[in-house]
């Protein structure tokens, strides 16, 4: 079906407080000049879905990069001042001497951006002396973008305390680990309604956004500190918070295989009670 935009002169979608039809240009250098290029290199990949899925090497991480994520991660890299370090998906540490750290997913939902699925985010945060002090995502189909500074009020949660009733979203459940299928249900069972967008960084933005009240991964120890770092400001500054279902700290480490099972919650009483959950029937004797 062909679009006729003439005939819809008034037609304007609304963005919540916070939210912004295209990267911000208040936002900090580095922000800006790696999301513009994750942008142009996401609309100018020009392969198939075949091309763009083919695994192409082994990432920092240990995983498999994908063709778009090479394409898209060298753009970034290939736009970045050289006065900030970076610390990347598939490339890992880039060290400049520099106070100044750049943590970032240039095409979080790999596989959503190989099969055409229109669910993929850049996602990066910046760290000063190891604080977390400055994040974008940015929804990579059509530009629309979340922006904090800490302490900075625009984006604001739906502000729910309790897991019963909650709309969450959450990574897919692994029939194969026993412990994360529990958990995953645990949650399921209480929540009114649950999503699987398998894009950690989307659905952290949607929680800061208040589009939804929180995201998890359950206990299967999925996130990389590239899927949770923006978050950290984002969920925080519009008055949510970010937890490990056990526990540890979500701090900068340049270690890529260092693994969280993040929360990302509309309150810092919700974070706890999913990570609560999500831990009791992770852990539960079987």
């Amino acid at each position: 079906m062909t679009a006729h935009p003439e005939l819809f002169p008034q037609a304007q979608v609304f963005l919540p407080p916070g939210v912004h039809p295209a990267p911000p240009e208040d936002a900090h250098p580095a922000l800006l000049a790696a999301a513009r290029a994750a942008l142009d290199a996401y609309a100018g990949a020009g392969h198939d879905r075949a091309a763009l899925s083919a695994i192409v090497a082994d990432g920092a991480d240990g995983t498999p990069t994908m063709r778009i994520d090479e394409l898209v991660e060298d753009a970034v890299l290939a736009a970045l001042p050289a006065y900030a370090n970076v610390l990347t998906e598939e490339t890992g540490w880039v060290d400049r001497g520099s106070a100044l750290t750049l943590v970032m997913d240039p095409v979080d939902g790999s596989a959503n951006a190989a099969a055409g699925v229109p669910l993929a985010a850049f996602s990066a945060a910046l760290a000063e002396e190891g604080v977390f002090t400055e994040a974008l995502t940015v929804w990579l189909d059509t530009g629309r973008s979340w922006w904090a500074r800490r302490a900075m009020r625009g984006l604001r949660t739906t502000g729910r305390r309790r897991l019963d009733g909650a709309a969450v979203s959450l990574l897919r459940p692994h029939p194969r680990n026993p412990g994360a299928l529990a958990a995953w249900m645990a949650v399921a069972e209480r929540a009114a309604r649950v999503r699987i967008l398998s894009s950690s960084c989307l659905e952290a933005a949607l929680v800061a956004q208040g589009a939804t009240d929180a995201f998890a991964d359950a206990a299967s120890d999925s996130h990389r500190l590239v899927d949770i770092a923006a978050a950290v400001v984002l969920a925080e500054s519009a008055g949510g918070a970010v937890r490990d279902v056990f526990a540890r700290p979500i701090e900068l480490d340049t270690d890529l295989t260092r693994r969280w099972s993040g929360v990302v919650a509309a309150t810092p009483d919700l974070a706890l009670e999913l990570a609560e959950v999500l831990r009791a029937a992770a852990t539960r004797p079987r």
